[in-house]
């Protein structure tokens, strides 16, 4: 794919001031001597318009540029240019595809606030998972912003991906870059392609390094491609990076498990800091987004909307509703839209595990030197050390072994001898109890062995089971003595288990997720410590957890269930914890903490639906470290949970009191009575637009054809009559599955596919693409069962953002020349001139998109769709091949012009209306919005510059002239048309 560039990449923010340059998506401009599409375009600070389009004419078609009218003339094709042409293929079938193109790349005005595509994706149709993207578009907000708070297991890479797709459909969606934690990049791309065909390029750093070797020096990286998606880890580098991110603007920036953003000052904050401000929408998900400080919290907010908050230290769920959406299992209609297609989880097991000689002899050691019971003084100097070495052993010898070993060597190094005697004294000992130690001396290795025979796990069998530790060393124990316990032999005992923890690199951990998410790898047991704790997907081939060790949080509790316990489960969720027991007076045993901490996390989750704010910490390191303080003090687990410090208690009451806000469910939708439905739900849908079946209202797209299907069936046949041939084009009518070779235009598009994807499953030679479904559903399964070597599916769903589909849009819209309308005769009284008509704002978006027939008379139908379904334009319409002189037609295009404008500008204040009003509250509530810093100033008068660049600018609108409806000489006179009433709405 061949780029033209004009200009350095920085664009900067938007001026305000956009003259008359206005280039909506869909027009066709001159520039160089070359026609261009226009893809879209939004103004700079320096350069003007920054348009990016894509060739028409033979010498650039389907290069992509990007022009800048300070540096390029870009001439937008006068529409009393027009040239009339006849149309010779059959039924008329040239012109209906050009007319559904033109709609097709015609993006939405910011004003429609309803979902336009929903029900067209390979999603149950849930209506919770629909509600973050109408919030994003409802208008609440300037742009579209918002933090999806939901909790573990709900779906919220998939609303966030619905969000995506609507966004663009708006045309505001070209660039999007998604960062994410390292583990989960190739599960997020996954998902956004198979279910929604929104291709992102996975950047990670051996990939950025690539792209640089490949692209001329000093070029940026992330220019190279417009969707992408990018390890946090990877991007936090800011001195490597930052320069290149600082000078590059995104229609959307996704920042996923974004609580991590909290911490001002370090690398992920700044990575936000840099990002925020350089994007329109911008989306935060994360199941834990408080850590109970007010001011952390509202920090995260101001990167949505600076002026939600007032007074950071002061404020309620209420102020930030439009930016903020949480809902939990129990919410009411999670748990209505849920019901069957989401087991309820099982209890959490405790399993006890009797201590073994050898580990009793530790507990005695512990017990009476390091942690004494009796009010005795630790050895230890340092006063949480001792607890440290107990998690360790309560882990495994293993992880004990490398704790004490460690300890000792810290020790060593330090000059005072006498001071470290003691300490050292007590490690040698508890290293020579550790020393012989093996998994015959471990209780709790014998109970899993135990366990998961009971639940299926041996080399007969497909059972899957995660088990998590929190100590690398145990870990890989477990690697190397669990295949041989549950009987895995020879190669099948290498295989039988994968190790995950921090210390892979990012390619290690996405490998090891997917090999556990494949039926047909031979791994059968996930031993994973925390870092799969959050974000990862292991339920589609299991439903078995094991806690080797249980950590001292219920918010990493939940974090780890949550890894099964997840929407699209289809067997009931089950948890196991191995509790090691000791007889020994005044031992520290899992019984104490860890057995206490599952029977809280399971009362809160059955409750409330979370456990996050039962300790009041909100962060799973803070509840660990304040328990432990506790426990020196002398507390239960109870105690520690419930009480608080002395003298802290009306503090901790307003506290209690302000998160009790966020932490229930926060935006949460109760459907009401019919009369309570939104405006527009009873309206009939277009034609071919699906209809929603799930109680809320979607968009009523203008469409020519009644389904995408049957516009891409005409477009091969228009574009490719030859398919067969050309194209190998194999198609299965029963199932609906299309098969063929990518040409190289097309091959150019598939770039932005995933690398993966395109090698294992041939797409440069072979496609496989369907509108069916279910085929696409079973292809998807598929993938995962136990004949397939790779999670991506051979088969994609066609849905209106497919390449598949962008790409036959674009060949149609080129079939007609440079500023051609062809004549249609159609079931008309006079000649119709169908005519598009755009108002914009000033950052090149469209806010009023019309659709309109206009005779020479002036009467304007301000329904276009309406008039061609009236008048007989379809699949079935005869094509008579008569003459027709265009001349008398083209010169009356003036006028026809002239009364489309004088018709917009009529209605333009009704349709402006409602924009205007939200923009007014947005003022109103920035006007309000007080900070005594130069900073607030700059941030207030930005936001309001904002504003007024969402309003529609004072210029006249774009027209363009589609085809012209000619009256059938052999038909019966037809009642001339009326004008038409403008809706109120655009």
């Amino acid at each position: 794919m061949t780029v033209v560039q004009t200009s350095s990449e920085q664009n900067g923010g938007v001026s305000a001031e956009a003259g008359q340059e206005q280039f909506p998506a869909g027009a066709q401009v001159l520039v160089r001597d070359e026609v261009w599409l226009v893809k879209s375009s939004v103004q700079t600070k320096a350069d003007g318009a920054r348009v990016e389009v894509v060739g028409v004419s033979d010498f650039v078609r389907d290069q992509e540029a990007v022009f800048f009218t300070r540096l390029d003339t870009i001439e937008l094709i006068d529409p009393r240019e027009t040239r009339l042409i006849a149309d010779d293929s059959p039924n008329y079938r040239r012109s209906r595809l050009f007319l559904e193109a033109v709609l097709r790349r015609t993006a939405l005005p910011q004003s429609e606030r309803r979902l336009a595509l929903a029900d067209s994706f390979l999603l149950d149709p849930l209506p919770y998972q629909r509600r973050p993207a109408e919030l994003a578009l409802s208008g609440a907000n300037l742009r579209p912003r918002l933090l999806i708070a939901d909790v573990v297991g709900l779906g919220k890479t998939l609303e966030i991906g619905l969000t995506l797709a609507e966004l663009i459909r708006r045309g505001r969606g070209e660039r999007i870059l998604v960062v994410t934690p390292q583990h989960v990049l190739e599960q997020f791309q996954h998902e956004l392609w198979t279910r929604f065909a929104i291709p992102l390029v996975r950047l990670d750093s051996v990939g950025i390094e690539r792209i640089q070797r490949e692209i001329p020096a000093g070029r940026n990286p992330f220019t190279f491609f417009k969707r992408v998606i990018v390890s946090i880890d990877t991007l936090k580098n800011t001195d490597q990076y930052r320069h290149h991110l600082e000078q590059i603007r995104w229609d959307a920036v996704v920042i996923d498990e974004s609580h991590n953003l909290i911490n001002r000052g370090s690398l992920r904050n700044q990575l936000a800091q840099t990002l925020a401000p350089r994007t329109d929408a911008l989306i935060l998900a994360s199941a834990t987004p408080h850590n109970g400080d007010a001011k952390s919290f509202a920090e995260l907010i101001s990167l949505l909307d600076p002026a939600a908050i007032r007074d950071p230290e002061n404020y309620r769920a209420e102020d930030i509703e439009h930016l903020f959406i949480r809902r939990t299992k129990v919410s009411t209609e999670v748990r209505e839209q849920m019901k069957g297609q989401w087991a309820d989880r099982g209890p959490s097991q405790a399993v006890h595990c009797p201590a073994t000689p050898a580990e009793e002899q530790v507990f005695e050691e512990l017990a009476a030197v390091w942690l004494p019971h009796d009010g005795g003084t630790s050895v230890s100097s340092v006063p949480l050390f001792p607890y440290t070495l107990l998690k360790s052993f309560l882990s495994s010898h293993a992880a004990f072994k490398a704790t004490v070993a460690a300890r000792i060597k810290t020790l060593e190094k330090k000059d005072d001898p006498r001071a470290t005697a003691a300490e050292l004294s007590a490690l040698h000992r508890l290293a020579e109890l550790a020393a012989d130690m093996t998994e015959a001396d471990s209780a709790k290795f014998g109970a899993l062995v135990e366990q998961l025979k009971a639940i299926g796990v041996g080399p007969s069998s497909d059972t899957r089971v995660v088990v998590f530790s929190e100590r690398v060393q145990t870990l890989e124990w477990l690697a190397t003595v669990l295949p041989a316990a549950l009987g895995f032999r020879g190669r099948t005992a290498q295989g039988c288990t994968q190790v995950m923890h921090g210390g892979l690199s990012d390619e290690q951990q996405m490998d090891v997720v997917e090999k556990f998410g494949l039926a047909g790898a031979p791994v059968r047991i996930l031993l994973t410590g925390d870092v799969a704790s959050e974000g990862v997907n292991l339920h589609r081939q299991c439903h078995q957890l094991v806690h080797y060790d249980v950590p001292w949080s219920l918010i990493r509790i939940e974090q780890r269930n949550g890894r099964i316990d997840r929407y699209g489960q289809a067997h009931q969720p089950q948890f196991r914890a191995l509790i090691l027991t000791s007889e020994v007076e005044g031992a520290k045993d899992d019984t104490l903490v860890s057995e206490r901490l599952l029977e809280r996390e399971d009362q809160a989750y059955r409750a409330l639906g979370t456990a996050e704010a039962v300790s009041g910490l909100y962060r799973a390191e803070a509840e660990e470290k304040s328990l432990i303080q506790d426990l020196l003090r002398g507390k239960s687990v109870d105690e520690s949970l419930d009480g608080r410090q002395p003298g802290a208690d009306a503090d901790a009451a307003v506290m209690d009191d302000f998160l009790a806000d966020f932490f229930g469910s926060v935006g949460e939708h109760v459907a009401e009575d019919e009369d309570d439905a939104l405006p527009g739900a009873a309206e009939a849908p277009a034609l071919g637009a699906p209809a929603s079946g799930t109680g809320t209202s979607n968009a009523v797209l203008p469409r020519l054809f009644d389904s995408t299907a049957h516009f891409l069936d005409e477009a091969l046949r228009e574009v490719y009559p030859d398919a067969r041939e050309r194209l190998q084009l194999d198609r299965d009518d029963q199932s609906g599955l299309l098969s063929f070779k990518p040409p190289a235009d097309l091959l150019h598009r598939l770039k932005a596919l995933p690398v993966d994807y395109l090698r294992e499953q041939g797409l440069r030679e072979r496609l496989l693409v369907t509108f069916n479904r279910r085929l696409a559903q079973h292809s998807l399964q598929r993938a995962r069962e136990a004949d397939s070597t790779s999670s991506w599916p051979e088969i994609s769903l066609l849905t209106d953002l497919h390449p598949v589909v962008e790409w036959l849009t674009d060949k149609v819209l080129v079939r007609l020349g440079r500023q051609e309308a062809p004549m249609i005769t159609a079931g008309v009284s006079e000649p119709t001139f169908l005519v598009q008509g755009v108002y914009s704002n000033s950052l090149g978006r469209p806010t009023v998109v019309k659709w309109m027939g206009v005779t020479r008379r002036g009467t304007v139908n301000a329904d276009m769709v309406s008039l061609l379904r009236s008048s007989g334009v379809g699949p079935t319409m005869a094509n008579k091949l008569r003459y027709v002189d265009p001349a008398p037609l083209k010169a009356a295009i003036p006028e026809v012009l002239t009364a489309a404008e004088s018709f917009m500008e009529e209605h333009r204040d009704a349709w402006d209306q409602p924009l205007r009003e939200s923009i007014a509250l947005h003022k109103e509530r920035l006007g309000e919005w007080e900070q005594p810093t130069l900073a607030g100033e700059h941030t207030k008068k930005r936001l309001t510059d904002l504003a007024d660049d969402l309003l529609t600018t004072g210029q006249r609108p774009m027209l363009r002239v589609l085809a012209v409806l000619l009256p059938d000489p052999d038909a019966p006179p037809a009642a001339p048309a009326s004008q038409s009433a403008a809706p109120a709405a655009p």
